[in-house]
């Protein structure tokens, strides 16, 4: 069944329609979006969890609604569009299990998430979470405009003492090439954060960064207290209570598909901090589950391998 009442983390973003190539060379349908993946599994970790976004009135849009009510996630901002249709990706996959996206999507509706009439509603509501999760994907989402009044929801948010998550997911192609307008966009969410969950490969992208360890101490001064900066098979960097430690992998995975692998990552280390983990634990916790994410294909794992 749905939540009711208040979520303890609320997550902002985009769903859409995913089809992933199988090993038949058949595509599968499902349901994804970063910060979506980011709250299925933080609902199947037993945290309570909504979702912001905006859908159209078609089957596809239905069917994310029910995929959400299905995996305990609070549907209740999720906006609805007359006319509108969600956004489609494609993913395909090489021998290695790393993947690419094609995407459909320039007419989706949660582009207007904070544009629409009522978005004053998503803004109360976030204003009272005690947890906000978003990501660079996100931000890309949203017009001037769009981006303007979700800053200045951040701001009261943070003011009032909600914790901003923040995953900066850079993609080039979300921000059309305009890397400094992406720069700037990405500051003011940084200067709003108590936790940042990078990539490093994206912060070499968006920055030029030449270590983790050059990540987590820009995003030190921006002030965000908590840093993880994530590395693929290399481990991950944890900064906090201004110290360093690097937390390796458990075990080399030979993946099937890595979609989703940093989403349920943040998933995991965030509900071990939310249960009192110390970070290093929850990065340990962050490791296992994307390690058993990226055994299967598609962005949300069938739910009895989650046990």
């Amino acid at each position: 069944m749905a939540q009711t009442g208040s979520p303890q983390v609320i997550s902002i973003g985009e769903v859409m329609a995913e089809f992933a190539r199988g090993a038949d060379g058949r595509f599968a349908a499902a349901y994804g979006g970063d910060t979506f993946n980011t709250a299925v599994y933080l609902a199947r970790a037993g945290i309570s969890t909504g979702y912001a976004t905006a859908l159209g009135d078609e089957a596809y849009s239905e069917a994310i609604r029910a995929a959400a009510e299905a995996e305990n996630i609070s549907t209740r901002l999720m906006m609805r569009v007359p006319g509108r249709t969600v956004g489609l990706y494609v993913i395909d996959t090489d021998a290695r299990g790393e993947r690419t996206f094609t995407y459909w999507r320039d007419n989706s509706p949660a582009r207007d998430l904070f544009e629409l009439p009522g978005w004053e509603t998503v803004a109360e509501a976030l204003i009272e979470a005690n947890v906000i999760y978003l990501s660079g994907i996100t931000l890309s989402l949203y017009s001037n405009n769009g981006l303007g009044r979700l800053l200045a929801t951040l701001e009261f948010a943070r003011e009032r003492g909600t914790r901003i998550v923040f995953d900066t997911n850079f993609r080039p192609r979300a921000w059309g090439g305009d890397i400094a307008r992406a720069r700037a966009v990405y500051a003011q969410a940084l200067k709003r954060s108590s936790i940042a969950l990078p990539t490093f490969e994206d912060e070499v992208m968006l920055w030029g960064d030449g270590s983790p360890a050059a990540t987590a101490e820009r995003l030190a001064t921006f002030g965000v207290p908590e840093v993880v900066v994530k590395n693929g098979a290399e481990g991950a960097l944890v900064f906090a209570g201004g110290s360093s430690h690097f937390v390796p992998i458990p075990a080399p995975v030979d993946p099937v598909d890595t979609t989703a692998a940093g989403d349920s990552f943040n998933a995991a280390y965030l509900a071990a901090r939310l249960n009192g983990a110390t970070p290093v634990a929850a990065a340990e916790a962050g490791h296992a589950l994307a390690g058993r994410v990226i055994r299967h294909r598609g962005a949300i794992m069938p739910r009895p391998a989650n046990a």
